[in-house]
């Protein structure tokens, strides 16, 4: 695909086969970054997993501890008995198996779906729509909970799910490119910090092939992973 007057110009200023450090590799993206509105900042980590295994499958949640400048439109589809807990916490629709049919009818205006394990079952029958965008509930992610209230106010708050593909690549968000590069920087070492720990036991040799950042429309830039400070506490 033929690539804009725009981009050009802005991948002309990445140097070539250089690893920056996570505070200079966000600097230069928000350098690089041309579109008018306020991009995404995103991260690639490329992994040594073998994801056909489901023991070297990576997926969970982190919270962030700047929020990722977004406001993700979160469905609840609980039992009556926690119908009230989810609105009182913020999310943007609640309901039971009414929610089922409006999403069977083609409605998708939303970005999470948090469940009880009570509506599962029923849930079920949405498998293949929700599977293909990454929309299933599921306890990994700690979209499927008793505990509605806290998880509903979570997401709000800024918490982000992460999931490796079928490559062994992890594509996460962290914030906005309107950010202080440092606050972006503590959401980036955050999810780096959380990437190590999850590491798969049979995983042999150099675990991280490489990391990458961009902006929803700018070049990308290449991360050196020794030049990345351990944030544990913040994970």
């Amino acid at each position: 695909m033929s690539k804009g007057k725009k981009f050009k110009s802005s991948i002309k200023k990445v140097e070539f086969g250089k690893q920056y450090s996570a505070n200079s590799g966000i600097q230069k993206v928000q350098e690089i970054a041309y579109a008018s509105f306020d991009e995404t900042m995103e991260a690639h980590f490329n992994l040594n997993i073998d994801p056909r295994h489901a023991d070297q499958q990576l997926r969970g949640t982190l919270n962030l501890p700047n929020g990722t400048g977004q406001q993700l439109r979160v469905v609840a589809i609980v039992d009556a008995d926690s119908v009230a807990e989810a609105k009182d916490a913020g999310a943007d629709e609640v309901g039971g198996k009414e929610i089922i049919e409006k999403i069977q009818g083609g409605w998708f205006e939303f970005d999470v779906i948090i469940a009880t394990p009570s509506m599962m079952p029923h849930i079920g029958k949405l498998g293949r729509a929700l599977g293909a965008k990454g929309l299933m509930p599921n306890p990994k992610s700690g979209t499927v909970t008793t505990n509605v209230g806290k998880t509903v106010k979570e997401f709000k708050g800024g918490k982000i799910e992460y999931r490796s593909d079928k490559n062994g690549i992890v594509h996460v968000i962290f914030g906005k490119k309107s950010f202080d590069a440092k606050k972006l920087e503590e959401n980036f070492v955050c999810i780096y910090d959380t990437i190590l720990k999850v590491k798969p036991a049979k995983v042999k040799g150099a675990y991280i092939k490489s990391i990458s950042m961009s902006s929803t429309m700018s070049p990308g830039v290449f991360i050196e992973p020794s030049k990345i400070k351990w944030l544990d506490s913040q994970v």
